[in-house]
């Protein structure tokens, strides 16, 4: 069970994990010892998965987001894991998500360029037959959030 404390550090370490040891303790008033001792149980059980950097996508140049939804031509346990393994074989598709209602699922694929999508979308349906298949092209990120919201954990 996390405590306020628990909370507290994982709340400073979601925002920054490069914090200093001594000042993730001082705002939670803890030495750094007993900070490092409360950082290694968060990893051991778990709540601290890994430490990755955030990379602005425009720099590296992949500016473009497409959201894609999918309605399975199928709902069976072959039909499942061929479009898990067909997703994860695309680098550019970062998330998909199972959802309920007339949807099946959604993807999250980043690109250079909207005309990257074609590619992208080729690849998809050489790997998978799908019943329908929709994409929407992000004109403008409204909020982009790292940070979970932990006021609600406990």
């Amino acid at each position: 069970m996390l405590n306020s404390r628990d909370l507290a550090i994982l709340d400073i370490l979601q925002r920054d994990s490069e914090t200093p040891l001594a000042e993730v303790g001082a705002r939670v008033h803890l030495s750094p010892s007993a900070c490092s001792r409360r950082i290694a149980h968060l990893r051991e059980a778990g709540y601290i998965k890994r430490n990755v950097a955030v990379i602005d996508r425009a720099k590296v140049g992949l500016p473009t987001t497409v959201f894609v939804t999918v309605s399975a031509r199928t709902h069976s346990a072959a039909w499942t894991e061929q479009f898990r393994q067909a997703v994860a074989q695309i680098p550019e598709v970062m998330e998909v998500y199972r959802l309920t209602g007339s949807i099946d699922y959604l993807l999250r694929i980043v690109l250079p360029s909207v005309d990257d999508y074609d590619r992208v979308y080729k690849a998809l349906v050489a790997r998978i037959e799908m019943n329908v298949v929709c994409a929407s092209i992000v004109m403008e990120t409204v909020k982009s959030a790292e940070s979970l919201p932990l006021h609600h954990a406990g």
